[in-house]
């Protein structure tokens, strides 16, 4: 792999020479995927020379732009795609065309979107097959999103996966899995495609991937968040143009597709399938914080690249032609939707959940599946299923794919992240969260506090990060003050959600959950045994209360009783050396409308 400063002139000038090449008479068109039989897929190189080709064969439909550079020195390029030079934001509102962001490789071994991208911009700008496929919309194409994943190809990166003969890895440079880092946002690559997306606020994202997992008649299948996680409006939309309309019109092409397939137990698919819980962490559920329709797309491993490739360009085809003759359905949705969130400040009675449960009443699906035997395996001593692809076979099975809403919260009328805490201050930048900086300090601020406790982390790392996995929580009244510096994020802006996300620490993909703030749990100051024994002696002498509850968690907690240091904490743990400490205090504060205002005045 070529690295850093030496790959990108090497780039560059493959680019200057494929532009020289491509003169007018150049008419093959062909595109290197296809020109392989689809048996490999091109370099990043000969991807972007090849869009380079378009661009020169097409400038007033085709725009490249580059939108961030890898950590390995890697240019992250973007195309602008329009029937009539709409290449910026506002020449897009201007024009009142919805945007649609189609990104491919953010799983760069599930590379098909790619393939099947260029051969549609080669259709729509160059060869006229589809002319007017994009007269009233705005396409926004990622080719490759992670670039450096995709340049660290191999043959043994999928191992369950049917070509092409070398593929991308499933993490970026860094090892980070960029479907895991919507919300959290650690990877340089995120933090481009994150400007990119507040530049542009598309109204709908398409993202496109490979399955793992069973085997089955299905070229492709798709994934939405569920309802309970959208704007009403988002949710319509989402509804009419995809399952009612598109996956119809694809399967006339002579596609079979299947909602997403999440096997409640991979070894038997008659269990029934799931919903695999999506979350801000992932695309889709990211979009739907920021009140966005978005489609996840998964062609099946083991069909052939050439049918994974076609069966991603038809479907692009149709999903783009269907808005392309309603476009005012997706920006009434958008628009609709945005407003929702903003008027919801005003409703001291609104709940948003938090997080989700599965619908404990299924609902029936036909699985168009393979025949499949069952043996046991005296390597894993588990059950090895083999499925029989020349036996095709419908089972009758359970959908539990539905969701409700489990916990949910009343949004405050805004946050407060006090001055001191900018790794917070730093990810609401990164997501574009509009907030207020005071330039003074200020004494005896009104607020609800959390007081955590209790917590437990994860027994290893998850994506660069040792997560928080449980804690308890109290709220309760607390007048504080604030830094010059500090920050009011109030709840009337359309990025509302995200910073939900972000800052109440119960959401699951909260800062608090991701290991962020795992500092606040850690007592600074410490009580040597030898006064902790006097400082023990004297508070059980004084309050019998503590002293019942001391004796009863020795009769209940046998760890805790045959541990000296524990027996002792008890007590350092409720004296004031130990809450002046502030040891679980949650930074972030929250303000009802009445604080805000007042807060406002001062």
């Amino acid at each position: 792999m070529i690295r850093y400063r030496v790959w990108l002139p090497l780039l560059l000038g493959a680019l200057a020479m494929s532009v020289h090449a491509a003169e007018p008479r150049d008419t093959d068109w062909t595109t290197p995927a296809e020109a392989a039989h689809f048996r490999s897929t091109p370099s990043y190189a000969q991807t972007l020379a090849y869009l380079q080709r378009l661009q020169q064969a097409a400038p007033t439909r085709l725009k490249l732009e580059t939108f961030g550079i890898t950590p390995e020195g890697r240019p992250m390029t973007v195309v602008i795609a329009s029937s009539d030079g709409t290449f910026t934001p506002a020449a897009a509102r201007a024009a009142r065309k919805p945007v649609i962001l189609l990104q491919a490789g953010i799983h760069p071994g599930e590379i098909e979107g790619k393939d099947a991208g260029l051969m549609l911009l080669r259709d729509i700008a160059v060869t006229g097959k589809y002319p007017h496929l994009l007269d009233h919309l705005v396409l926004v194409y990622i080719p490759v999103f992670s670039v450096d994943g995709h340049e660290h190809s191999s043959p043994y990166n999928r191992i369950n996966q049917n070509g092409p003969d070398s593929m991308g890895f499933r993490g970026q440079s860094q090892y980070l899995n960029l479907n895991r880092d919507y919300i959290k946002a650690d990877a340089p690559e995120m933090l481009a495609w994150l400007k990119l997306w507040q530049a542009w606020l598309p109204d709908f994202l398409v993202d496109v991937h490979t399955t793992d997992g069973a085997d089955y008649q299905y070229d492709l299948t798709w994934y939405t968040e569920d309802p309970h996680k959208l704007d009403p409006a988002i949710a319509a939309w989402q509804h009419k143009a995809i399952a009612d309309e598109a996956i119809p019109q694809y399967e006339k092409l002579g596609h079979l597709a299947s909602i997403y397939l999440e096997f409640k137990d991979g070894r038997d698919p008659r269990k029934g399938i799931e919903n695999f819980g999506s979350g801000p962490r992932f695309s889709t559920g990211y979009a739907a914080l920021q009140n966005r329709p978005a489609l996840l797309v998964e062609t099946h491993m083991l069909k052939s690249y050439a049918v994974r490739v076609y069966a991603v360009y038809d479907l692009l085809r149709v999903l783009l032609d269907d808005i392309n003759h309603d476009p005012a359905a997706l920006l009434a949705a958008t628009a609709q939707a945005d407003a929702d969130t903003i008027a919801r400040a005003q409703d001291a009675s609104a709940q948003v959940p938090l997080t989700f449960k599965l619908d404990p009443t299924p609902t029936p699906f036909e699985l168009k599946g393979y025949a499949f035997t069952q043996t046991h395996s005296d390597i894993s001593n588990d059950i090895w299923i083999q499925y029989d692809p020349t036996h095709p076979q419908t089972y009758r099975i359970d959908n539990w794919n539905g969701l409700l809403p489990d916990l949910s919260i009343t949004p405050p009328a805004a946050y407060v992240v006090p001055g001191e805490w900018q790794t917070i201050i730093d990810k609401l930048d990164a997501h574009g969260i509009a907030y207020r900086r005071l330039g003074h300090p200020l004494k005896d601020v009104a607020a609800e506090a959390y007081q955590l406790s209790q917590p437990t982390w994860a027994g290893k790392p998850f994506e660069g990060h040792l997560m928080l996995r449980s804690f308890a929580l109290r709220a309760a009244p607390a007048e504080v003050s604030l830094p010059a510096g500090s920050v009011i994020v109030p709840m009337n802006q359309r990025a509302a959600n995200v910073a939900i996300a972000l800052l109440e620490p119960q959401a699951p993909d909260s800062l608090l959950h991701w290991g962020y703030l795992n500092a606040i749990f850690e007592p600074k100051e410490y009580g040597e045994p030898r006064v902790l024994e006097k400082l023990a002696r004297d508070m059980l002498a004084k309050d019998p209360a503590l002293k019942a509850a001391f004796e009863q968690k020795l009769r209940d907690d046998p760890a805790f009783a045959a541990d000296s240091r524990a027996r002792l904490e008890f007590f350092f743990e409720r004296s004031p050396w130990y809450t002046v400490q502030s040891v679980g205090a949650y930074p972030v504060l929250r303000l009802d409308a009445a604080q805000l205002a007042n807060l406002e005045t001062k």
